[in-house]
């Protein structure tokens, strides 16, 4: 997909905060080496590095335009090209990060003990992804992926995230594979500006990127302005333009 480090920092403040939240709940304290796997542009990876100031933090992204933003943003952070269904730096790390990247990578199965393995003995995995695939929101995007005339070129567009568990699950997996686990849910309940719009704005910046990039320009505005008007029913603007868009949210965190 085609991820654009610009449309994404536009909620930065509000995509922070569930970062902020994993990261108070990492028990270790003496930090030495920690990765931002799927840094993004780098605000993560701004925040992990304060909440660990004498660790040496590095990150990772399979996007170019979001590590031009992270290099940018920190020019003193090593900030590598990859993917993290194929990492294979073996570690050892005291804290990897992934926050809101897993729901994109497969075979969690497989992948959450993969990484739970590269820590230190002390160390934590710490990951939080979106759980929102039954929100209107994302339960929209399907709706008008499959009644407009793109139809068929987006068939395949709601499968981009990977198969998505329950707490249960990552709690038993994690522990099978030897880990101390740390999992909870939260909703958010974000207060934007600007209506449906800003809401479809958000949205631009992760969730609509598998079904807006295989379109032409004209059937991207086609789309979204079909996307807006289920918006603009599914969550009411307030008096003062204003619209309160819940978004729950799963964390784990694996200490080895």
């Amino acid at each position: 997909m085609d991820w654009s480090a610009a449309q994404y920092t536009r909620f930065e403040d509000e995509r922070n905060r569930p970062i902020r939240d994993l990261l108070a709940r990492v028990p270790m304290a003496d930090v030495k080496r920690a990765t931002d796997i799927g840094c993004g542009p780098g605000n993560s990876t701004e925040l992990l590095r304060a909440r660990f100031p004498k660790a040496a933090v590095t990150g990772m992204d399979s996007s170019p335009d979001m590590l031009a933003a992270a290099r940018k943003r920190l020019p003193d952070v090593r900030f590598d090209l990859g993917d993290v269904a194929t990492w294979s730096d073996p570690g050892p790390y005291d804290v990897i990060l992934a926050n809101a990247v897993l729901q994109w990578v497969p075979d969690h199965a497989a992948l959450m003990p993969a990484l739970f393995h590269k820590l230190a003995p002390g160390g934590s995995l710490a990951v939080q992804m979106p759980d929102n695939l039954d929100e209107p929101s994302h339960r929209l995007m399907r709706e008008t992926a499959s009644a407009g005339p793109w139809a068929d070129t987006l068939k395949g567009a709601a499968s981009a995230r990977t198969e998505r568990h329950d707490a249960d699950w990552y709690f038993r997996t994690l522990r099978d594979a030897g880990a101390t686990v740390d999992v909870w849910r939260t909703t958010y309940f974000h207060p934007l500006t600007g209506g449906a719009g800003a809401v479809v704005e958000w949205f631009k910046g992760s969730g609509l990127r598998p079904f807006l990039d295989p379109l032409d320009a004209r059937e991207k505005t086609d789309f979204l302005g079909r996307y807006q008007e289920g918006i603009e029913r599914a969550y009411p603007t307030l008096p003062d333009g204003t619209v309160l868009l819940p978004f729950p949210r799963l964390f784990i965190v694996a200490t080895r």
